[in-house]
C-alpha cells in the first residue's frame, strides 16, 4: 500500500514578496501568498517543509482545469526547479489572470509598492 506524500501544514505566514499576512487556509495546505500569488521553495512533497532551498517561487503558468479550478506553475528562482499547484479560493483572481496575460510582472511591481 502506498503512503501518501502530502502533509497537512496549513500554517499562516508572512508572505517574503509582498509583506501580506497570510491566514491559513482552513481545507488544505497553505502554499502560496492570495495577494501576490509567490511562494518559497520549501516542500519536497505537499506540506512537508523539508527542502532546504528556500527560494522565492513566481507563478510563470495559470492554466483552467474544469475539476481542480487554477493550477499555477511556479518556477524557483534559485534553484529552477517547476512546481504545478492548485489555486486557493481566496486567490486573486486579478493575479491569476495577469499571470495568463502576461502582466504578471507589472501588477506584482505595484502591490509591492504599496
Amino acid at each position: 500500500m502506498e503512503t501518501s506524500k502530502f502533509t497537512k501544514n496549513d500554517s499562516g505566514f508572512v508572505c517574503r514578496v509582498c509583506g501580506s499576512e497570510v491566514g491559513p487556509l482552513g481545507y488544505t495546505s497553505r502554499d502560496h501568498c492570495p495577494k501576490c500569488l509567490a511562494s518559497i521553495h520549501v516542500d519536497k512533497n505537499p506540506g512537508d517543509r523539508l527542502c532546504s532551498c528556500e527560494g522565492i517561487m513566481l507563478p510563470v503558468n495559470v492554466t483552467p482545469d474544469t475539476k481542480k479550478g487554477y493550477i499555477i506553475e511556479y518556477r524557483c528562482e534559485k534553484c529552477q526547479k517547476f512546481h504545478k499547484n492548485k489555486s486557493a479560493k481566496d486567490d486573486s483572481f486579478e493575479m491569476l489572470l495577469s499571470v495568463m496575460n502576461g502582466t504578471y510582472s507589472q501588477k506584482l511591481k505595484k502591490i509591492i509598492k504599496k
